[in-house]
């Protein structure tokens, strides 16, 4: 037996039973859902986002099997942590080179970091719950393999992500990444944590301009720049919760950061 077909045995052992036409069905209405939500406009855009978030709810509680089956423990955290390195790593490396052309923009002390990107944090841990232990997990019922069902969920996140083009390849090579990680670690956290350092990155490292402030499907088309090159923080939105809703801002204030 391959190496491959073992990785499968043993994804499958830990994965919740769901039967594939269950799987199939929960999937596609889920996945309807999320780009009902990122692509159509408010107020009708709330309706779509509650109905996601109920569905995945709902469907999850319906299968549930542990919180080990979703990454949502300690084990395999230490094995999972180098990605949480890299991230790191890639990020002093960005923020030196946004340094030098002048397009990090940053908030001012520790507070405001907290007001901007907490709640962007939280968001990480959720998007990862979402691409792994709702869409993977339901995924590899449908295709065995675990390379071909990262591929999949991986696919579906970067599509998530359209039209921004910065913003679909990066997801796309990070649900890879961190499809197969969770796989060997089955563990959610360091994933979560690395796609908070990428995200916030990506947000400061950046013109707003350029990413169309982190939006994606309507919010990336709708989005106009309030000057020729917008650098300040304060008007600042992180919405790469595609998977959740397209327009997710992390601004200042509480009035902005309603769904």
């Amino acid at each position: 037996m391959s190496h491959v077909e073992l990785h499968a045995g043993h994804a499958a052992a830990v994965t919740p039973a769901v039967g594939r036409v269950q799987a199939l069905l929960e999937l596609g209405i889920c996945y309807a859902l999320i780009l009902l939500t990122i692509w159509t406009a408010r107020p009708l855009q709330r309706w779509f986002y509650w109905a996601a978030l109920a569905w995945v709810v709902a469907t999850t509680i319906r299968s549930f099997h542990g919180r080990h089956a979703y990454g949502f423990c300690t084990t395999g955290f230490w094995r999972a942590a180098w990605v949480v390195a890299v991230a790191a790593m890639l990020s002093a490396t960005g923020a030196i080179l946004a340094e030098h052309f002048a397009t990090l923009h940053v908030p001012n002390g520790p507070w405001d970091w907290v007001r901007t990107f907490g709640g962007y944090t939280v968001w990480s841990l959720m998007q990862q719950f979402l691409l792994q232990g709702y869409f993977l997990l339901r995924i590899l019922q449908l295709i065995p393999n675990p390379r071909w069902a990262s591929f999949t969920a991986a696919s579906l996140f970067a599509l998530a992500h359209l039209p921004n083009p910065i913003l679909a390849p990066v997801t796309l090579l990070w649900g890879i990444v961190a499809c197969t990680v969770f796989l060997r670690t089955r563990n959610i956290y360091p994933l979560a944590l690395a796609h908070a350092i990428f995200g916030i990155s990506i947000a400061v490292m950046l013109p707003p301009p350029l990413i169309h402030n982190m939006r994606v499907g309507l919010g990336y088309l709708h989005y106009r720049a309030p000057r020729p090159l917008h650098l300040s923080q304060s008007d600042h939105i992180v919405s790469t919760v595609a998977c959740v809703i397209a327009d997710a801002p992390t601004r200042l204030s509480a009035r902005h950061a309603l769904p």
